[in-house]
């Protein structure tokens, strides 16, 4: 007496079909129960895209909405962790407060996002370990997060504890726009040169320090939070000032290394849409922060160069990401190569 399978079950040699899951009737000369087939879970590398870029628009969105609760005074809105307040776990009775538990609440949204992440990175098809350690990694940051948020509001919005929680959220989006990167599995057509490499690795270390001393610009100035926070004792144009240089800095590397894409089109087949990108975004967060000096640093300008910062700070990751990539490749074959669908695949990240 022979069993084939078919479908989700068996069919014997009596032509009756039984569904997996299930045990034969009394009556039938065949015993045994039918095993249902094991499908393995698995994630479409479409879908695991989908879901890094979710886990970095969260990350991206609590940034801008943490600068929301420092620019309308709210830092204090709930003067305690995990609770609001003494009375109230949950409290939205005031303004202040309201913002501020906004705030705290979207963390379960990213918790939720980049844990979906990590579960995800262990089934993707193909499995890759970068994948893993990336979303891995963005947890954590997440949990740290949840801690030095906590540590901001006990310390009274102490400057330096503000200084971390902001760095280590650029952090965070690194690490995202990596996990995107990475899931999309772009790769360089063709290899750039040395010098390439360290112009766009300069313009991203220059591009941290500009962050850096924008923290600290941030902690002197007139948004710190609450009225009665603390604040750094320097001087306020100072401060700007540097961080202004850090980022002409920056933009004036950027500049160096469009000219060398203009001269090299092999280059500018790998790198010409990112630095594109970037330069662009550059050029309209370097006006912002002028006008918003200038203007006498109002809220909702401050809250647009936050903005900015993330957008540029992402555009610039990326084009040391593929320089850094195309470092060891060959250059595409033939001097007059002028292949530029990888620089916009990678501008459209």
């Amino acid at each position: 007496m022979g069993i084939g399978t078919h479908g989700t079950g068996l069919e014997d040699n009596f032509g009756k079909f039984r569904p997996c899951g299930t045990l034969p009737p009394s009556d039938t000369p065949q015993g045994g129960w039918v095993p249902c087939p094991v499908v393995p879970l698995t994630v479409s590398p479409r879908r695991f895209v989908a879901i890094a870029r979710a886990a970095l628009s969260s990350l991206v969105t609590i940034v801008v909405t943490g600068s929301l609760v420092r620019l309308t005074g709210s830092g204090l809105g709930c003067d305690d962790w995990p609770a609001c307040n003494e009375r109230r776990f949950v409290d939205v009775t005031t303004g202040h407060a309201a913002i501020e538990q906004v705030n705290r609440l979207f963390t379960g949204v990213v918790a939720a996002a980049v844990v979906l992440a990590v579960l995800a990175s262990f089934f993707v098809v193909p499995r890759r370990g970068i994948l893993r350690w990336l979303a891995a990694g963005q947890v954590a940051g997440v949990a740290a997060q949840v801690v030095i948020g906590g540590f901001v509001v006990l310390t009274g919005l102490n400057p330096w504890s503000n200084m971390v929680h902001f760095l280590v959220s650029v952090v965070l989006v690194t690490l995202a726009v990596l996990l995107v990167d990475e899931s999309r599995e772009y790769r360089p057509s063709g290899g750039v040169g040395t010098a390439t490499v360290r112009l766009a690795l300069g313009a991203c270390a220059t591009a941290a320090v500009a962050m850096v001393l924008g923290t600290v610009v941030t902690a002197t100035g007139p948004h710190a939070g609450d009225a009665d926070a603390p604040r750094f004792d320097l001087d306020l144009g100072t401060v700007a000032r540097l961080h202004s240089a850090s980022a002409l800095a920056c933009l004036g590397l950027l500049a160096l290394l469009a000219l060398r894409l203009v001269r090299s089109p092999d280059e500018r087949a790998v790198l010409g849409g990112p630095v594109q990108t970037v330069l662009a975004v550059g050029l309209l967060q370097g006006f912002v922060g002028y006008l918003q000096y200038f203007a006498g640093v109002p809220a909702l300008l401050v809250a647009v160069h936050i903005a900015l910062s993330m957008a540029f700070w992402i555009a610039v990751v990326r084009v040391a990401r593929v320089a850094f990539i195309a470092r060891r490749l060959p250059s595409p074959a033939g001097p007059g190569s002028r292949g530029r669908a990888p620089g916009r695949a990678a501008a459209r990240q």
